[in-house]
């Protein structure tokens, strides 16, 4: 692919888009940076807060702690922390600056502010609004799409800002439909190192981190840990630890950033650490690990396009396939043996459903790598999922597709219920 063709430059400012630091699970910061942003545009400290939410921005803040709040957990939480120690301006690491005397502040905003919350339903999918009141002042904020796509900003009934929403069509964004196997392929061989470089070299050095921490401490239900304890330092263990153990640190505490892949630290996670760990048993060059990453990134995001950011269908099966071709790039397999691992894995673990962001999500991980991983060594074993076996068909493409209609249209009614249950859950 050369440099002058539209998607050699399309998937350069796709990765850069996408490959970007934020702290923690994504939606409760995407909440914190409304809040911030609404308080900033208030130009005071609210004694009223009223947030409204989609049953999926509910279903992935209910159960996670907000990071840099003393384990703080929950909406009225994110907002808060948004709120008292926001920094709108750093986006995705709005709140990665907060000292001890913000977070006594936040228990107390809490205890002593009404902070009303309310399931908006208004057909779209990924939608946060925050409005902020002193007196009769109010400001208000509103996020759609994607997690740092502001396109409402009000004060006092004068609108600041607008921006005609179209559907679930994430606008501002380089189109996602240039994305297709073949040219993915084509530019993972041809791309100048240089033009991706740094935000992957950022990728590897965050994501690395937080799955170290991930096996040294206490985190969660320590999947990471008791992966190396129960099935030993394999390299197939090795990889499926790493990735959950980052999932661990990252749902459980831990306030080290990671490099998030289409909106979601866990995928980014997923589709970059056991890529990493191969790597570096395989001994492979530093160009070689950068242009797996490339193709597990892109792939990543070329399935999630058809889901959507957020679904019933758990992002890290698209993830842990994805790390998949990175791995079966690293053990030297063609285009064949990439879009082959694409499918099988897809056939082996797209039953999973997505229950929000906790604990249990480094579980579903370590399940999606170990797809990922399978679905190489079925392939190379003379093994393969069919077209007619389920939703296979024939074309690694329109198998995505056909993944995308049942992420995003099938699993509607499934992420409702999901979303009901959590909602009524008061345990």
């Amino acid at each position: 692919m050369q440099k002058t063709e539209e998607k050699y430059g399309a998937y350069v400012q796709i990765l850069k888009e996408e490959l970007v630091p934020a702290m923690r699970c994504t939606e409760p910061i995407a909440l914190a940076y409304a809040a911030a942003k609404a308080r900033e545009v208030l130009g005071e400290m609210p004694d009223k807060v009223v947030i409204e939410a989609s049953g999926s921005i509910i279903k992935n803040v209910k159960s996670v702690i907000v990071p840099n709040t003393d384990h703080l957990k929950g909406i009225p939480a994110a907002a808060t922390a948004g709120i008292i120690a926001g920094k709108a301006e750093k986006e995705l690491e709005v709140i990665a600056s907060v000292t001890p005397e913000d977070c006594a502040k936040m228990k107390e905003f809490l205890a002593q502010t009404p902070i009303e919350v309310k399931h908006v339903d208004n057909g779209l999918t990924f939608e946060i609004g925050v409005t902020v009141f002193s007196g009769e002042s109010y400001a208000r904020v509103r996020i759609v799409n994607y997690h740092t796509n502001i396109v409402l900003i009000e004060k006092n009934g004068e609108k600041l800002l607008e921006i005609k929403v179209e559907g679930e069509n994430e606008e501002g964004l380089t189109d996602r439909s240039l994305l297709d196997m073949k040219s993915i392929w084509d530019f993972v061989n041809t791309v100048d190192i240089a033009d991706i470089y740094d935000v992957l070299h950022r990728q590897i050095e965050y994501n690395t981190a937080i799955s170290e921490e991930g096996l040294r401490g206490n985190y969660g239900a320590n999947i990471g840990s008791v992966l190396l304890d129960m099935e030993g330092t394999n390299i197939r263990t090795r990889a499926k630890a790493k990735a959950a153990a980052g999932s661990d640190a990252r749902m459980n505490g831990c306030e080290l950033p990671v490099i998030i892949n289409s909106g979601s630290g866990n995928q980014g996670m997923t589709c970059s650490l056991p890529v990493i760990e191969y790597a570096k048993d395989l001994k492979v060059s530093e160009e070689k690990l950068y242009r797996a990453l490339a193709l597990s990134n892109l792939v990543a995001i070329h399935q999630k396009t058809g889901i959507g950011r957020l679904s019933a269908y758990c992002g890290a099966v698209c993830a842990g396939a994805a790390a998949g071709t990175g791995i079966a790039y690293l053990c030297g397999g063609g285009y064949a043996e990439v879009t082959h691992t694409v499918v099988n894995a897809l056939a082996i673990t797209s039953g999973i459903v997505c229950d929000g962001a906790k604990a249990s999500c480094a579980a579903k991980i370590a399940a999606a790598v170990d797809a990922g991983i399978l679905g190489y060594n079925m392939y190379i074993r003379g093994q393969q999922f069919r077209a007619g076996d389920g939703i296979v068909t024939k074309g690694v493409d329109e198998t995505i597709r056909n993944v995308g209609r049942l992420g995003k249209d099938g699993m509607k009614e499934t992420n409702d219920e999901i979303i009901s249950i959590m909602v009524h859950d008061r345990c």
